[in-house]
């Protein structure tokens, strides 16, 4: 009963702190909610022919998506290339946390392919262990791997020891199969301890988090 109230809890507080979010301005582009996107539009299909991104244009995308670039940032971007290689999309979003003993995180954003289309994806998941706080983030999470776009509406757990943290930005992998992702996060608010868990995408927002 005591933990039914703690997800009650969190659940509130994620909701409270998940707020529809703008996509870059690449183009000319004129930015939209993923809300508002979401009502007409879906998940883009992987290209047929699969491309990588440079660290350049990730740099130069994670700069116009965070508002402003860092020493810190390129460090954690060029970590990711050396260690996992080219990217062949990116998702950029927004997600709210919170946990005490039983966290549970919620986001929404739009994922880019190189060379192919744009759209919305959501995600959702529980974490357990040694976790307290809340957190309000931007996120934009690397993409290797991905053939198709039906693969990465699953469960990604995440791989233990990847956490890095520098100067309040934050980069883990997760990983199912041969589909890796990379979050690099930054926001408000604290999330302190250890916790493990996993992130389910999905084509739709979903409010539970199994």
């Amino acid at each position: 009963m005591q933990t039914d109230r703690l997800v009650l809890v969190a659940t509130l507080a994620v909701l409270s702190a998940c707020t529809p979010i703008r996509g870059t301005e690449d183009s000319g582009r004129k930015p939209e909610t993923v809300s508002e996107h979401a009502v007409s539009g879906t998940a883009p299909e992987a290209p047929a022919q699969p491309q990588t991104y440079t660290r350049e244009e990730i740099l130069n995308s994670a700069k116009s998506f965070f508002g402003g670039t860092t020493s810190e940032l390129a460090g954690l971007i060029e970590k990711a290339f050396s260690e996992v290689g080219a990217p062949v999309a990116y998702i950029e979003g927004e997600e709210g946390s919170a946990a005490f003993i039983v966290g549970l995180r919620y986001g929404q954003g739009y994922l880019q392919y190189k060379g192919g289309g744009r759209g919305p994806v959501f995600w959702q998941g529980p974490s357990i262990g040694f976790d307290v706080g809340g957190n309000a983030s931007k996120v934009f999470t690397l993409v290797y791997n991905l053939k198709k776009t039906d693969t990465l509406f699953q469960r990604f757990p995440g791989v233990d020891g990847s956490l890095y943290i520098v100067a309040g930005l934050g980069l883990n992998y997760q990983r199912t199969g041969d589909v890796t992702l990379a979050p690099i996060r930054t926001g408000v608010g604290l999330r302190a301890g250890a916790s493990v868990g996993y992130l389910h995408y999905t084509r739709e927002p979903n409010l539970l988090p199994f």
